[in-house]
């Protein structure tokens, strides 16, 4: 169910309502207590004001369960020990149990409105209007009306009102909103906009590539939504559970109503009263609390740290993952080539060749060329002019320059035995260590061999390093041939690797991996990584990934930063330590008060105290996932 999180003033006064309800129960249970002696009937009334002040959000909310699922819960189970109190003369107690279970109430609620407090402030920031530009005319527009194609101008200051390409101008972009980079980004020509994003510099205009609906940002609402209403194993289970133990508490109160009486010889006063502080102590309230708020304390903390889980689950199952598969392009390496070495032919001048390639380059849409423009850009004393190119498709490209024909491209192209020859054999090396060569040859032989490769990111070995420290087996599977995917495995110290893998390979390894060694996580970014992403126990996509890879994945790393990876396991450890931690704490005391109980050593105060108590501690307990 979609959760509208464009919280206005009443929305903010309902979710303030149980807090003040609470605060003013027990303004009003002090105010009785002191009247108990002098005025009893006046602090009978102010309890009973108490009663239904403090107690009116959570009966509504237990009776609507009960009508609506038929199954009964620990709501109902206070208000019964509540009234039971009360029966019996324990005003004082009825009212302090009330207040007690409306303040963790509330405090529950203050759990849930923290981890929607992210997602409300990045929906702050969506632009409503776009100017849309139709030939010469400008019109605003609401971002909703907004189709693919549409060509919208975006100011300096303004925050891009959606998802686009550049098509004119050139500007830097604030994209921390999104990526959490907080670095801005250089954009030029051709480059992603995301909706959210804030223009810097210059005035743009930027063609519309998805709809309102389809943007990134969408998206990323929309797996929070679907990661808050999700639940967890463990949450389910407390769930199924509580029915279960609510009726076997009920059960237990209306045996030690009668039973006691006639086997121990208690009065029938003490009987009941023993039946009432049962029913506290017993409520299952600390351990149904002990799963939820950590779970979205945790789900609300990834999500400020570019982390996006899909529900509950897929956090709780992290830590337990046995080896974890990784795409290459994209995933593991920048996804883009650079140029990695070069070498020259002796006495040959260096600003000249790079200005003649730098000029040819240019001319080529060729991802190689590319990169090798990127790198002639930064040697010093370059210069670039126009120059006519002629395309050879899949070979290179030729072109005159300063009177000479050059050539580059492969070593077909520009001449194979020359190639192969030039420079003690360099290019073969080159090529040996999984990098692509490209030859440069002008009008007296081979000049220089640029060899490229798609790096590393910066990241990766540390991430390798840290999911090996946390006992995972690290594996690669790619598309890439077998030089390239060893080099790669190689360099990022992994401790296995698949190459030449189509999309079915990679579907192949991951059944064989689950069904070998465990939990098996997929980190993936394009559209062959799809169905291996479904297969896995996890999948996580990259941020920057295709579309099928992220409405496929459970996880999403936003800023595309593998380390923040090594972040959730950590995440999800913290967050199973911290559900263990409730779960046993929480069972402790249940069973130490329901023994007191039975030895009649505790007293419904204490009773109340202690088991209330509990469930806050377990509450504020989960709390602490909110913080790194």
């Amino acid at each position: 169910m979609e959760r509208d999180y464009n919280i206005g003033p009443l929305e903010r006064w309902g979710q303030n309502a149980e807090l003040l309800a609470a605060v003013l129960s027990g303004l009003l249970i002090a105010a009785g207590w002191a009247f108990q002696q002098s005025q009893p009937q006046t602090s009978i009334v102010l309890f009973i004001l108490a009663f239904l002040i403090g107690g009116f959000a959570k009966a509504k909310e237990g009776i609507g369960e009960t009508i609506a699922n038929r199954t009964l819960n620990v709501e109902l189970l206070m208000i019964f020990a509540a009234i039971g109190s009360a029966v019996i003369g324990h005003w004082l107690e009825g009212a302090i149990l009330i207040f007690i279970f409306s303040l963790s109430g509330a405090l529950e609620t203050y759990t849930m409105n923290k981890s929607q407090k992210e997602i409300s402030a990045l929906m702050k920031i969506q632009p409503e209007e776009a100017i849309v530009i139709n030939g010469d005319e400008y019109s605003r527009v609401h971002v909703s009306e907004l189709q693919k194609g549409d060509f919208i101008l975006v100011k300096p200051g303004e925050r891009i009102p959606a998802d686009g390409i550049l098509v004119s101008g050139q500007t830097t972009v604030d994209q921390s909103a999104i990526t959490g980079e907080s670095i801005p980004a250089d954009k030029y020509e051709q480059d992603e906009f995301f909706a959210g994003t804030v223009n810097l510099t210059g005035s743009i205009t930027i063609e519309v590539t998805k709809t309102s609906n389809d943007s990134l940002f969408s998206k990323i609402i929309e797996m929070v939504q679907s990661a808050q209403s999700a639940k967890s194993p463990s949450q389910l289970f407390i769930e199924r559970f509580e029915n279960t133990y609510v009726k076997t508490v009920l059960a237990a109160v209306l045996i030690m109503m009668i039973v006691p009486h006639f086997a121990f010889g208690w009065s029938w006063n003490e009987t009941f009263y023993r039946a009432m502080v049962l029913m506290v102590v017993a409520s299952p309230c600390a351990l149904v609390a002990s799963i939820m708020p950590a779970s979205l304390s945790a789900i609300s903390n990834g999500a400020r740290n570019g982390l996006l889980f899909k529900g509950g689950v897929h956090l709780e199952r992290l830590s337990r993952a046995k080896v974890i598969a990784f795409d290459k392009t994209g995933t593991l390496t920048k996804g883009e080539p650079e140029v990695t070495d070069v070498r020259l032919r002796k006495e040959l001048d260096e600003t000249d060749l790079y200005s003649a390639v730098l000029s040819i380059e240019t001319q080529s849409n060729h991802p190689l060329a590319k990169a090798i423009v990127n790198f002639a850009r930064q040697a010093e004393g370059v210069q670039s002019r126009w120059t006519a190119v002629t395309e050879h498709s899949g070979m290179g490209v030729g072109a005159q320059w300063n009177g000479s024909e050059f050539l580059i491209g492969k070593e077909e192209f520009v001449g194979a035995e020359e190639a192969r020859s030039f420079s003690g054999g360099a290019a073969e090396k080159l090529a040996e260590e999984g990098k692509t060569v490209v030859f440069v040859r002008d009008g007296e032989g081979i000049a220089a061999v640029f060899a490229l490769k798609d790096t590393l990111r910066t990241e990766t070995k540390d991430a390798i390093n840290s999911f090996r420290e946390n006992g995972l087996q690290t594996v690669m599977l790619t598309g890439d041939s077998e030089v390239t995917a060893k080099s790669i495995a190689r360099e990022a110290k992994l401790d296995d690797y698949r190459a030449e893998c189509m999309p079915q390979d990679k579907l192949d390894e991951i059944k064989k991996r689950k069904s070998n060694d465990g939990i098996t996580i997929m980190v993936g970014d394009g559209i062959n990584d799809a169905p291996a992403l479904a297969l896995a126990d996890i999948g996580i996509a990259m941020g920057e990934g295709s579309d099928a890879a992220l409405e496929t994945a459970d996880i999403v790393l936003m800023k595309n930063n593998l380390q923040k990876l090594s972040e959730a396991i950590r995440l999800s450890k913290r967050m199973n330590r911290i559900v263990k931690q409730n779960i046993i704490f929480s069972m402790a005391v249940i069973a130490l008060l329901i023994c007191s109980n039975f030895l009649q050593v505790i007293s419904l105060p204490f009773g109340v105290i202690g088991h209330e108590g509990s469930t806050i501690l377990v509450i504020l307990n989960g709390l602490r996932l909110l913080k790194n």
